[in-house]
């Protein structure tokens, strides 16, 4: 699959997990011929357009999504940057009187930003991290907020080293990014009892941290890097270029065999297994053609306390995103249940392969079904079936306001 084939595949998955239709995506992808930067038949150019008219019809969300399909896969080009500022901002606008707030940390080696819901220094919830994978910025997950805080949660969104306004390099101590955001949020949140939902290669970076720090009790993903992505060399040429290219501008790599060499020390080594004793739960694709089925088979024989939920899709289930999200809720709701007061301790136990579809609560909706797709990360929209096999003031260090105006396209 060309370049160009590999991001309209990828625009089909994220477009319907954000919730523009199919009918809207079958109008746009005819029009863009090409990816080359400026061009106006251009990717970047065509998603840009689209989304600059929602924005200015006083449509800010709607804008939001088309923005963050048009920085898509990352935003190396001029056109791009601007898509992800205006990604920014229309969430911004979107946001303000949904109780949201914005967060910006200065970390020891650049900016880490995240959206939150129900941080509050007097009643301290537990902490929910959500982060996507390498492609998807937090403005895709964002709009949850409000029902993750009315869930009881302290829910914070941010992204992976190098995605959106994160400006961290990613390289394989990355997973300290999360005791970092524990340590900055132990004012607001029940940082002790901390919960990850880390889609994809965000999943991998929740598992490391989890061994480390005990203040994680649970971690939630779907089609997780562990240990054989990295390191495979008979699995590395069926990964889609767009995976590859996206990896090198997040490492920094100069080139495919220098990323592979970075990417050797992103293993998990049975060290790092043996010391996650918590509950995992972990959605398989079946037809999965970026991670690697000895993935999910790691986890099942080392993990004492590992879920499995298996769909016959590709990596992310696109076919199945509505049965997905509902399971990922219900396994964050089962561990916040069991886990409540104590860390577990690692322990042996046969694995389960979970059939049910969790309890819909207050993400149930209908919506239509997607087609499978690549993508870096998987969105958990309201559409599919299941198939077994308001907050208190920011204190100082935190940022609320950024440009309201979306930007206007460069010229050509």
């Amino acid at each position: 699959m060309d370049h160009l084939a590999e991001l309209k595949e990828f625009a089909r998955l994220h477009a319907r997990g954000q919730g523009i239709g199919d009918r809207q995506v079958a109008a746009v992808l005819p029009r863009i011929t090409n990816d080359e930067p400026g061009h106006p038949a251009s990717w970047a150019r065509v998603w840009t357009g689209e989304a600059d008219r929602l924005a200015f019809a006083g449509r800010p969300l709607d804008a939001c999504r088309h923005y963050a399909l048009a920085r898509f896969p990352y935003h190396g080009d001029d056109v791009r940057r601007r898509a992800q500022d205006n990604c920014v901002r229309t969430f911004d606008d979107w946001r303000r009187r949904r109780g949201v707030e914005r967060l910006v940390l200065d970390h020891p080696d650049g900016t880490v930003v995240c959206w939150a819901s129900g941080l509050d220094a007097r009643r301290r919830r537990p902490l929910l991290v959500v982060m996507g994978g390498i492609v998807s910025v937090k403005e895709q997950w964002a709009p949850l907020l409000p029902r993750l805080a009315r869930l009881g949660y302290a829910a914070v969104v941010t992204e992976m080293p190098g995605v959106g306004e994160n400006t961290l390099r990613y390289h394989a101590d990355s997973w300290r990014l999360l005791p970092f955001l524990m340590d900055r949020l132990a004012g607001r949140a029940a940082v002790t009892r901390t919960s990850v939902l880390g889609l994809s290669f965000s999943g991998h970076l929740a598992l490391r941290a989890a061994a480390a720090d005990p203040r994680i009790r649970s971690v939630h993903t779907v089609g997780a890097p562990v240990a054989g992505f990295f390191t495979d060399p008979v699995w590395w040429p069926r990964v889609p270029g767009i995976t590859v290219a996206t990896l090198r501008r997040l490492t920094g790599a100069a080139s495919d065999a220098e990323l592979r060499a970075l990417l050797a020390d992103f293993a998990l080594g049975p060290d790092v297994l043996d010391a996650v004793g918590i509950p995992v739960g972990y959605v398989v694709s079946a037809r999965d053609e970026i991670i690697p089925p000895t993935e999910h088979q790691l986890l099942a024989s080392a993990l004492p306390r590992v879920r499995l939920k298996e769909f016959d899709d590709v990596h992310g289930s696109p076919a199945h995103l509505g049965a997905l999200r509902k399971w990922l809720i219900a396994s964050l709701l089962r561990a916040r249940a069991t886990t409540r007061g104590r860390r577990a301790t690692p322990g042996r136990r046969p694995p389960t392969l979970v059939d049910g579809t969790g309890a819909a609560g207050p993400f149930a909706g209908a919506g239509t079904t997607a087609r499978p797709g690549t993508a870096g990360g998987a969105p958990l929209a309201e559409t599919g079936t299941g198939t077994t096999s308001p907050s208190a003031p920011a204190p100082s260090g935190y940022a609320d306001a950024i440009p309201r105006q979306p930007q206007p396209t460069p010229a050509e």
